[in-house]
């Protein structure tokens, strides 16, 4: 998989439109809905392109990576 820059930035601050975790940051999802999403399939478009990313991420406990990237 291949991560872009401008991505990993749309991971750390964009927000989950809709759902249980509606307007929480995609980086700070909990892992166990992540997995849910790739065992059930990501939307289509760039969320689920996203996601997908993210779930590569959270698997292989990254997301401290994220912390300088997150906008204040």
């Amino acid at each position: 998989m291949k991560f872009i820059a401008e991505d990993l930035r749309k991971i750390a601050n964009m927000k989950m439109p809709f759902g249980r975790y509606k307007n929480r940051s995609l980086i700070d999802l909990p892992e166990p809905y992540v997995v849910w999403f790739h065992g059930q399939g990501f939307p289509d478009g760039e969320l689920g392109r996203l996601l997908a990313q993210l779930y590569e991420i959270k698997v292989n406990g990254l997301e401290s990576l994220f912390d300088p990237l997150r906008e204040r």
